[in-house]
């Protein structure tokens, strides 16, 4: 059934390349905390090398995944086939939050289309890569990429996305630090 992989190449690498969504999972250190699962979409995701990915973490309403990972950098992403032969994969591994104005970010940034409201690009190397059955994920149909990230972050602008930033984004539900955000 489940079978682990040396590294992001052929099948691998072209099942990733499908997929409309896929989910990061993050948990702080605190046994108290909380653990965070969080859908990601639109075309976010970069394979960078058989064993980096990275994705391009657009503004939203908690700041967990980066919380988490800037205190220990534990982080798993995982991808299911909604369409075609089951199969659902796990890339785990230690991520970084790289947010603007740091060295590597308008590099890292270059590679992706543009998006508003980018408020850090998690990159992660990858250290386990593992499938599994997903004989009980259902069947879905892809319709389309909703519009409404883009209509918010355009009704903001560039100085709305920064205040939100700040008073939502500045540290996790748990306290933890969050975005850089002055």
């Amino acid at each position: 059934m489940g079978k682990k992989h040396p590294a992001i190449e052929g099948a691998i690498r072209e099942f990733i390349e499908r997929q409309k969504v896929f989910f990061v999972a993050t948990a702080p250190l605190d046994g108290q905390g909380h653990v965070n699962l969080s859908p990601k979409g639109l075309d976010t995701l970069r394979i960078l090398g058989p064993q980096t990915v990275a994705y391009l973490d657009l503004t939203g309403s908690g700041i967990e995944t980066v919380a988490h990972i800037k205190e220990n950098g534990r982080i798993v992403l995982m991808f299911c086939a909604f369409e075609g032969p089951p199969n659902v994969l796990r890339l785990r591994g230690r991520g970084r939050a790289i947010e603007p104005g740091e060295a590597e970010f308008a590099g890292l940034c270059a590679q992706f289309p543009e998006y508003p409201g980018v408020r850090a690009i998690v990159a992660v190397d990858v250290t386990d890569i593992s499938d599994s059955c997903g004989y009980v994920v259902p069947l879905f149909r892809y319709e389309g990429e909703r519009n409404q990230y883009r209509a918010w972050t355009n009704k903001l602008g560039d100085g709305g996305v920064e205040t939100y930033q700040k008073k939502n984004n500045s540290q996790s539900i748990d306290g933890l630090p969050g975005l850089s955000v002055e």
